[in-house]
Parts: structure tokens; C-alpha cells; sequence
């Protein structure tokens, strides 16, 4: 039974419209109706329709209905709440025949992924699985950026200082070792072999494009071996380097349609003053690409190969403008652009400041996990004495924990400032923290040594196990809201208020020490609040423990 809807029913009954409950206070019930919307039904004060309608409504879970001015406050039967709560469904809702693609993390070639590619890798995901818990059908995609000026710059450094050097250590650190050194060793005639170099790759020279291979695969090998670390699957890979061609052709093609211009200097631009934004370059005058011609591209592609309601960009927040023209131009091009949507997102700084990779003052992604599961490790040491193996498996499940919750408990549009030893506690709102309240409930369930029985809710009877009632029977409206608004955090909010909640419960009622019925009511309440923590911590890409 949906008690909200049912009190809806109720007033729409008496001559509401559209009713719109809302959460009163605490101790002012568990919904409430502000009778001003039904002044002109009833042509009475909302006082007084209030006073009327609380003696008109009946329903037989409603422990009563109490007018408060102009407002009518419902409070609900506290074991009804907590049968409701027994009952609610945590399952993925029903399919809704929509499909969206989220393209994320979108490493480039030419270097390691980094801490910020951690928090766009937890967002995506995140989001992901959210939006398929509602009901959407989603496509994870990766789009591999493995051409273009950057890439041409560790190629180029490869070149003159690599000797033809094998990696030494894990690849993609290799080749991005000699990105950092082109920018170290930068100045204009080392810029002017950079630009040569991509053009001779865009002209397919056999020796350009032999060593364009060589160093992409050590970068990609790399990439894959943190994607299985992190625990990421993508449905579908792009690479740029397969489709810049391609998009060449379709600058050149809206070109002679008269949809884009010609510069003074040669280069096709997209005017877009329309929009109000400044024009973009969309093809050099050298005929070489630039990013936001193959991302022109890709856009159509992905509509083409898939039939999506929308295609959803996670980039970082410095990129903005890049979309908002993207987006402008596509909608010239005839693509509509409210199927296209730039989830954007805050800077991962350091305690130290900001990371800057063209300096090489970066963390790096495989470098931040090892330090999160080795602090893992540290804190289960002083808890526990487990064989190597067990330790290694736990120390990785809450090392990853740590730094997934922490990346996405912040508001995704906000800039954040990473500690690593802040995110890895085992109280506070961490990661671990939401982990070892799972795992407290699992032993509390293997204490009693059976699975609860199908318990009455009657014992459930005092404010404490209505309100944490009440909080089970918010998990589907929060996972839907966090979904619908792209926004992880809402989730991880939700999460530690539930396990805050319960942590607190028990420590008022030790709940294998009631008698046998309240014993296994609250047994079954357990049960139920394990199972929507295990449900909610995977949808945010964390494991849950039975122990920590």
C-alpha cells in the first residue's frame, strides 16, 4: 500500500486537485496538506476546510488526522509503517523502453588516467547504474581521445629522446612520461615539429602512423589494466582516430550546405551568435581536425547505433564551454539538443592545490587506489589478524569503498579537495562506515544463526522503529530522484542518514535480547535494511562486506 497515495485519493475526493503532499516538522505527522488550494472549492477559510476534512477522512491505517491552522497533518499507524516497510520493494523498477548512453572517463593517449579521471569513472558509473535501477536501458561508453596535438607531443618527445626504449614500468605511465617531458622541454620550434608531426599523421606517413600505434597500445594496455583494478566495464569503446576522417568529411559537407563558414584565415567555422556564444573552429586551415570535429561526429553515431532518448556527456567542469558550443552546432546540423546533455562536474584538487598534468604534478589513478587499499589494510590490522589473502580481498573492497563514496557524497558541480585519510575512516560519512553497518547487521543476523522468519509487525511499536521505518520506505524515492537528477550524492545522503539511523536503534535496542516476537520483528527489520544497503552501495559501485 502507498499511504501517500491513498491520502491523496483521499482529498481528491473531498474536491482537491493535484495534491501535492508534503513531510511536516517532527512530531507534526508523517504528511500533511495545506488546505489553502481547496479556499475556493469550499469557500471557507483553510482553517476551517482543515477542521472539516479532518473529520470527514477515515482510513484504516491512519492513526489520526490532526488540523493545525491551515493544515491538515496525518499520522500514520506505527506498525502499519513498519509492515510497509517489511514489504517495500527494493528491486530495479520496471523497464521503461528508454535507452541513454553515458560516455565517460574519455582518457587520452598520451598519459595515465588521474585522480580526476577517477571522480568523472565514479560519477559515470554511478549514474549509470542508477538510471538501469529505474528502469532505463544503458549504454557505458568510452571514448578513447588517441589523436590529435597531444598525442603527437609524447610521440615526438618518444622520438627524439626514447631510443627506442621498451616500458620499464606499467605503460601508460611510460608514454606519459614523455608527454610531461615535451612540456618540460616545450619552446617554438619543438611546438612547430609537434604540428608537422600530426600532420604527417592525418596523411597516413607509414612511419608516423607506426609509431602512433606502438605508443596508443602501451597507453591502452595500461588503461585496461586500472579499468579492471577500479572494477569498470564499458559497453562500447570509441576512438577517435577511427572517426576523425570521417568527421572531416562532414565539416566539409554542411560546409558546401552553407551551415558553417570561411574564415579570413582559412579555417571552417561554425557561427553562433544565435546562441549567443563565440564562433568555434570546427576544421584548420590545413585541413587538420580539432576535438569538436569528431565529437560532431561521434554524436550522430551514437544515435545511429543506437535508438537513445538521450546521450549524456561526464566531463569536467572545464569544459563547459566546449559543450554549449557542441551543442549549438549540432542543433544547426539538425540533431535536437535536448537529447544531448553535459553532466559537468568540479575539479578534484589536492590538499596541496591544484593537480596539473602538463607539469607532471598529478595523482595518479593506479597511484591513489594502491594508497587507499594500503591504508585499508593498515585499519584492518589493527582490528583483525586475517590470512594474506582475506586481508588482501577486504583491504581492496574498502580501499575502494573509501575513495568511490568520498568522490561522490560532494556535489558533483562542486570542486572538491580529496583526503585520502579522511575518506578511509570507519565512522563519519565514509564509505567504510556505510560498509561496516552492513556488516554489522550481517553479524547480528549470524548471532541468531537463522534466517528471520516472516515476522508480524505488531511489536514495532514505539517512535524509534517507526521512524526507521520510514526511512526504508524513502530508499525507492531517493534512488529515483538521484537518478532522475544525475545526481550520486542525494544517494550517498540518503545512506548515511539510514545508517546513522540505525546505528543509533541499536544501540537503544539490542535487538537479540528483546523477547521472541519484538526479537524477530526487529530481526526482519534488520534483514530489510541490510538488503537496501547492499542494493545501494552497489548502485554507487561500492562492495558491501558481511565483514569488516
Amino acid at each position: 500500500m502507498d499511504f501517500k497515495q491513498e491520502i491523496s485519493k483521499a482529498l481528491e475526493h473531498h474536491g482537491a486537485k493535484d495534491v501535492h503532499l508534503e513531510v511536516p516538522p517532527d512530531g507534526m505527522g508523517d504528511f500533511a496538506f495545506p488546505c489553502f488550494l481547496l479556499r475556493e472549492h469550499f469557500r471557507k477559510s483553510p482553517a476551517e476546510i482543515a477542521s472539516y476534512l479532518s473529520q470527514k477522512i477515515r482510513l484504516p491505517f491512519l492513526e489520526k488526522i490532526e488540523a493545525k491552522g491551515p493544515y491538515l497533518n496525518f499520522f500514520i499507524k506505527r506498525q502499519a509503517l513498519a509492515q510497509q516497510a517489511l514489504a517495500a520493494r527494493i528491486s530495479p523498477v520496471k523497464k521503461r523502453g528508454k535507452t541513454v548512453m553515458i560516455e565517460y572517463c574519455a582518457p587520452n593517449t598520451n598519459k595515465p588516467l588521474h585522480l580526476g579521471h577517477l571522480r568523472n569513472i565514479c560519477i559515470g558509473r554511478a549514474v549509470s547504474a542508477l538510471l538501469r535501477h529505474q528502469g532505463y536501458t544503458v549504454i557505458q561508453a568510452n571514448l578513447v581521445n588517441d589523436r590529435g596535438i597531444h598525442i603527437c607531443q609524447s610521440m615526438l618527445a618518444y622520438q627524439k629522446w626514447g631510443k627506442g626504449k621498451k616500458p620499464d614500468k606499467k605503460p601508460d605511465h611510460f608514454v606519459g612520461d614523455f608527454y610531461v617531458l615535451y612540456q618540460q622541454k616545450k619552446n617554438e620550434a619543438l611546438e612547430k615539429e609537434a604540428y608537422e608531426l600530426l600532420q604527417r599523421y592525418e596523411h597516413r606517413d607509414k612511419k608516423t602512423i607506426a609509431l602512433w600505434k606502438q605508443m596508443n597500445e602501451w597507453a591502452l594496455e595500461g588503461f585496461a589494466r586500472t579499468f579492471q583494478e577500479f572494477g569498470v566495464r564499458f559497453d562500447i569503446t570509441y576512438y577517435e582516430s577511427r572517426y576523425y576522417q570521417q568527421a572531416k568529411d562532414m565539416v566539409l559537407e554542411y560546409y558546401k550546405k552553407g551551415i558553417f563558414k570561411m574564415d579570413h584565415a582559412g579555417n571552417i567555422i561554425a557561427e553562433l551568435e544565435q546562441f549567443a556564444l563565440p564562433y568555434r573552429v570546427l576544421l584548420r586551415d590545413d585541413g587538420t581536425s580539432v576535438y569538436i570535429t569528431q565529437d560532431m561526429y561521434l554524436a550522430f553515431q551514437k544515435f545511429r547505433d543506437y535508438r537513445l532518448e538521450r546521450s549524456i556527456y561526464v566531463v569536467a567542469s572545464e569544459q563547459n564551454l566546449h559543450f554549449q558550443q557542441l551543442f549549438a552546432v549540432l542543433s544547426l546540423m539538425g540533431l535536437d539538443k535536448e537529447k544531448l546533455y553535459h553532466l559537468s562536474y568540479g575539479l578534484v584538487n589536492l590538499p596541496e592545490g591544484r593537480m596539473k598534468s602538463r607539469e607532471g604534478k598529478v595523482v595518479d589513478a593506479d597511484d591513489i587506489i594502491a594508497e587507499m587499499e594500503a591504508l585499508a589494510r593498515e585499519e584492518i590490522k589493527k582490528r583483525h589478524q586475517l590470512p594474506e589473502k582475506e586481508l588482501a580481498q577486504r583491504s581492496k573492497a574498502i580501499g575502494l569503498a573509501a575513495l568511490t563514496f568520498y568522490m561522490l557524497k560532494f556535489d558533483h558541480a562542486r570542486d572538491m579537495t580529496y583526503n585520502p585519510a579522511e575518506s578511509i575512516a570507519f565512522e563519519g560519512e565514509t564509505g567504510p562506515y556505510i560498509q561496516y553497518t552492513h556488516a554489522r547487521i550481517c553479524s547480528i543476523l549470524r548471532k541468531h544463526g537463522k534466517q528471520p522468519e516472516k515476522a508480524s509487525a505488531e511489536p514495532l511499536s514505539t517512535a524509534d522503529d517507526a521512524a526507521l521505518a520510514k526511512l526504508i520506505m524513502e530508499f525507492q524515492p531517493a534512488a529515483e530522484k538521484a537518478a532522475l537528477e544525475y545526481k550520486p550524492a542525494l544517494l550517498c545522503t540518503y545512506l548515511l542518514h539510514l545508517c546513522q539511523a540505525f546505528n543509533n536503534y541499536y544501540a537503544h535496542f539490542p535487538i537479540l535480547k528483546a523477547d521472541p516476537r519484538t526479537r524477530d520483528a526487529r530481526l526482519a527489520l534488520a534483514q530489510k535494511l541490510k538488503e537496501l544497503i547492499g542494493v545501494g552501495l552497489s548502485l554507487l559501485g561500492i562492495t558491501a562486506l558481511e565483514e569488516m
